[in-house]
C-alpha cells in the first residue's frame, strides 16, 4: 500500500470520528430532542422543559425513605387475637416523610393562616375556622384533673414542640392540603414565578393559592397576579424570546417547581417506615420478626453509657406512666416534647409511643394482598376538576363553600375559596377500563353487596313473605345530624340493637403505641381503628410526600 493510500485511509478516519463524535455531541445534548432532532428550551420559543434537573429534593421537615420490600403484619403470637394483622409481603416506593408528628407550633401557624384569610369574626367564615380547632376537650377524664392541659396543652409554649393532639383524621388531611399549597406558594416565589412578599401582601379570601388552581388556572390565583413582569423584581426568573416578550410566566408540572403534595402516609408506608430496615438484613428481621423500630427485644436501652434508659414513651403497667421520678423513668407522663427519643434508621422519632398516628387507610380486618401487594392502599376516591361551560375549570369563590354537618355535630369547610370543585369520575374515565371502574373504591372486594359475607337474619331462611333476609358484614350504626331552618341541630341516634360492626368506610387506621398505650402496641405491625371525625388525647400525625424519579437518592453514585 503506497503512502497516498496509506494518508488517505488516515484522513478518511479522522473524518469519521470527527462526524461521530458531533454526532454524539448532538445527540447527548441535553438541549436537542433524540426524539426530533430539534432544540429545547431554545429562546426563539419552541418547547420548554427542565433538562437539567438533578433530582427531588426533601420539603420543609421530611427525610427520605428508600423504598423495598417488606413482611407487612405481625409474626409474633397474636395474643390479643384480633386476627386482622396476618404477614403479607409488600413493595412500597421511595418517598418523604415528616421526622416528627406535627407539633403544637407547626399546627398554630396554620390556625393563624386560617384566622387571618377567613377571619372568624365574618359570619361566612366562622365554621372554617372552628372546623380546622383542635378538640382540646378531649383532656377531660370524669374522675381525672386534666383542666391544665384543656386550656394549656394547644397553645401554651410551654407544649410548643409537643405533638398536637386532638386533631381528627379529616383534620390532619385538611393540614397537609394546606401545607401542599403553602411549601409551593414558597417555592414558586423563591424561583421567582410569584412577586416576592405577594403571600403576604397580596392575599385575601378571594384571592388564595392552591397548587391544583395555580396548574390548571393560574390566573385565578392572587386575583389574577401571577404574570408579573416588573423589571425591578430581580428575583423573578421568567425567560424571554429574542423580542424579549416572557415565554414562561407562570410555572408548570414540567419546570419540576412545584412538588408532590403532602399527604398521610398509608398505612404500609407508616409501618416500613417505622421498622427501619435500612441496616439490618438477617434472615429473622427479612421475615418481619423485627418488633420495634429499634433493634432487638426490649424497650430498654442496652447501650453502656444510658444503659437502662426507655427508648419511647408509653404506659409502663397500671398507673405508671413514667416510672419512678428520677430514676427507671422515661421522661415524660403524658405526650413528649419530638426527639426526645433516639431516631430509628431512617432518622424518623417517635415511630413507637408519645402518640399514636393517624394513617390514610379505611380499615378493614385484612389487607387484600392477593389482589395488590404494591403501594398497597385501601381507600381510594377518584374525582376530576368539575368545567364550566366554556371548558375552564370552576373555581369555589367565598359565596359557594360548602359545609358539612358530621355525625358528632362537628361543622367543617368541604372546600375553601380558590380550590377547583371537585366531582366524581364518571364513565367518561371509567368506560372498558381493567384497573378500576368506579369513582369509590373503599370497599373494593370487601364491604360490598358483590364480595362481602353476607349471614341469614334468625334461623328461619325465609319470612312470611318469601323472602330471605340478609345482612351486610358492616352494618354500623348511622347516626344522623341535621340542621332546621332555625339552625339549631337535630341529632338522631342509631339505637337500633341489629348493629354488628362499628367498621364502615368512615374509619381509619391508627398505627404505633401512645402515652397511654401498654407496650404491646408499640410493635409497628399493630393496627387499630377510630372514626374519621373524632379525636383523642393520644392520636397526632405525621405527614409523608411521594418520591418522583429515581428510587434512590443515590443513583449517580451507583452508576458511577
Amino acid at each position: 500500500m503506497n503512502m497516498k493510500n496509506v494518508l488517505t485511509i488516515k484522513l478518511l478516519l479522522v473524518l469519521a470520528v470527527a462526524i461521530t463524535a458531533v454526532g454524539c455531541k448532538r445527540s447527548s445534548s441535553s438541549n436537542s430532542s433524540r426524539a426530533t432532532g430539534w432544540d429545547i428550551n431554545s429562546r426563539d420559543g419552541g418547547f420548554q422543559a427542565n433538562t437539567s434537573f438533578k433530582g427531588q429534593e426533601a420539603g420543609p421537615g421530611l427525610v427520605f425513605v428508600e423504598g423495598g420490600t417488606f413482611t407487612m403484619g405481625k409474626v409474633q403470637d397474636d395474643v390479643m387475637h384480633d386476627w386482622n394483622n396476618t404477614p403479607n409481603q409488600q413493595h412500597v416506593q421511595s418517598f418523604y416523610m415528616d421526622e416528627t408528628e406535627v407539633t403544637n407550633l407547626m399546627y398554630l401557624e396554620y390556625l393563624d393562616w386560617i384566622k387571618r384569610i377567613y377571619p372568624p369574626s365574618e359570619e361566612n367564615f366562622k365554621a372554617i375556622y372552628d372546623g380546622v380547632l383542635p378538640d382540646t376537650l378531649v383532656w377531660r377524664n370524669r374522675l381525672g384533673y386534666n383542666e391544665v392541659l384543656t386550656e394549656n396543652y394547644l397553645r401554651h409554649p410551654g407544649y410548643r414542640e409537643y405533638p398536637v393532639v386532638g386533631v381528627s383524621w379529616i383534620q390532619a388531611v385538611e393540614f397537609a392540603n394546606w401545607r401542599s399549597d403553602r411549601v409551593n406558594e414558597a417555592n414558586l416565589e423563591e424561583a421567582g414565578y410569584i412577586q416576592r412578599d405577594a403571600k403576604l401582601t397580596e392575599v385575601s379570601a378571594d384571592a388564595t393559592f392552591n397548587t391544583d388552581t395555580y396548574i390548571n388556572a393560574p390566573s385565578q390565583v392572587y386575583g389574577g397576579n401571577t404574570a408579573l413582569t416588573d423589571p425591578e423584581n430581580t428575583r423573578r426568573r421568567v425567560q424571554t424570546n429574542a423580542a424579549g416578550d416572557p415565554i414562561n410566566v407562570n410555572a408548570t408540572r414540567e419546570t419540576g417547581i412545584i412538588s408532590p403534595k403532602y399527604r398521610l402516609p398509608t398505612e404500609a408506608e407508616w409501618e416500613y417506615a417505622a421498622l427501619g430496615l435500612t441496616s439490618v438484613r438477617s434472615y429473622n428481621v427479612y421475615r418481619g420478626r423485627k418488633k420495634y423500630p429499634w433493634d432487638g427485644q426490649y424497650t430498654r436501652s442496652g447501650k453502656r453509657k444510658v444503659r437502662g434508659d426507655q427508648l419511647a414513651n408509653f404506659k409502663q403497667g397500671k398507673g405508671d406512666y413514667g416510672g419512678i421520678a428520677g430514676w427507671s423513668d422515661d421522661g415524660a407522663d403524658i405526650t413528649n416534647e419530638v426527639k426526645s427519643y433516639e431516631p430509628n434508621d431512617f432518622g424518623l422519632y417517635d415511630m413507637a409511643g408519645n402518640v399514636a398516628e393517624w394513617v390514610a387507610d379505611v380499615y378493614r380486618p385484612i389487607v387484600d394482598d392477593e389482589f395488590n401487594d404494591f403501594n398497597y392502599y385501601r381507600g381510594n376516591v377518584y374525582t376530576k376538576n368539575e368545567l364550566n361551560e366554556d371548558g375552564t375549570v370552576r373555581i369555589v369563590t367565598s359565596d359557594e363553600i360548602k359545609f358539612d354537618t358530621l355525625p358528632n355535630g362537628k361543622v367543617i369547610a368541604r372546600n375553601l375559596p380558590g380550590e377547583i370543585h371537585q366531582v366524581p369520575v364518571d364513565e367518561n374515565e371509567t368506560y372498558l377500563r381493567t384497573n378500576f371502574d368506579t369513582s369509590d373504591n373503599r370497599n373494593f372486594r370487601d364491604g360490598d353487596r358483590r364480595s362481602s359475607r353476607d349471614y341469614r337474619d334468625g334461623f328461619n331462611e325465609t319470612e312470611a313473605s318469601g323472602e330471605s333476609h340478609t345482612r351486610n358484614m358492616y352494618n354500623s350504626p348511622k347516626h344522623n345530624v341535621e340542621r332546621d331552618s332555625l339552625g339549631n341541630l337535630i341529632r338522631e341516634y342509631d339505637r337500633s340493637d341489629k348493629r354488628t360492626s362499628l367498621i364502615n368506610d368512615e374509619v381509619r387506621v391508627y398505627k404505633g403505641g401512645s402515652w397511654k398505650d401498654r407496650e404491646y402496641w408499640l410493635d409497628p405491625a399493630q393496627r387499630r381503628y377510630f372514626p374519621q371525625n373524632m379525636a383523642t388525647d393520644y392520636i397526632g400525625f405525621r405527614c409523608a410526600m411521594s418520591r418522583v424519579g429515581s428510587k434512590s437518592e443515590n443513583k449517580n453514585k451507583r452508576k458511577n
